[in-house]
């Protein structure tokens, strides 16, 4: 476990981390008072490059390497809550990044399944998570594409890179009742949809949920028809 830090460094923190939530995740509309009470334990400087570590709680993305990011907070806990979990489902993230999106579901005791397409990402997060721990976590590194189809059906999936088009193996592996959350669209300049998807016994339902900016999903998405 990481030492102690300092005492006027834990006040700074302290006082960083009750703006992220107060002004930039309460102040925005969030309202799931397990989703801010997730996002106030998880160390989000633990998760940027050490020296992004001062800005690690200002409300926007920041880069971690190999063309990726980690999302803004206030669009963590967007999609976190959107999900609408009670804390005892299972959970397919594809696209863990630097973990953080992963650990703040962790938090709320689900049980997590993560795909890293980039391996030198997957390794750090999976040392990472390690470290903190999450014994609810469970990492792969490889194409999210296909999704994790022996640990299928999951009660939610959350995809943090955007699509072109919906993965059919994902729709597969998502239960009935169950909802899917992902950014769908090319990067370009008209932006990306976000989209909250529920299977019922008769199909999918889709709803909209805003406009959003995310890195592409890579690997067989790209080539698949």
């Amino acid at each position: 476990m990481a030492s102690p830090l300092p005492a006027q460094e834990s006040e700074v923190r302290h006082a960083a981390v009750e703006r992220m939530i107060e002004h930039d995740l309460r102040g925005r509309g969030i309202r799931d008072q397990r989703v801010l009470d997730a996002m106030r334990r998880v160390p989000r400087a633990r998760f940027v490059p050490p020296e992004l570590a001062a800005r690690a709680y200002e409300d926007r993305p920041l880069p971690i390497g190999h063309g990726q990011t980690i999302s803004q907070p206030y669009v963590v806990a967007w999609m976190t809550e959107s999900l609408q979990l009670r804390g005892d489902e299972k959970v397919l993230e594809i696209g863990t990044g630097s973990g953080y999106q992963a650990a703040v579901l962790a938090e709320l005791g689900v049980q997590v399944y993560s795909i890293e397409i980039v391996e030198a990402l997957a390794l750090r997060a999976r040392q990472l998570l390690n470290t903190l721990p999450y014994a609810n976590v469970f990492l792969r590194t490889g194409d999210g594409y296909r999704g994790w189809p022996e640990a299928a059906p999951f009660d939610a999936i959350l995809l943090t890179a955007a699509p072109g088009r919906i993965p059919q193996p994902l729709r597969d592996q998502l239960a009935v009742g169950g909802r899917m959350v992902l950014p769908l669209g090319e990067q370009d300049d008209r932006g990306q949809t976000m989209l909250r998807i529920l299977r019922t016994q008769d199909g999918f339902t889709e709803q909209r949920l805003g406009s959003v900016r995310f890195v592409p999903m890579t690997g067989e998405v790209q080539t698949s028809p």
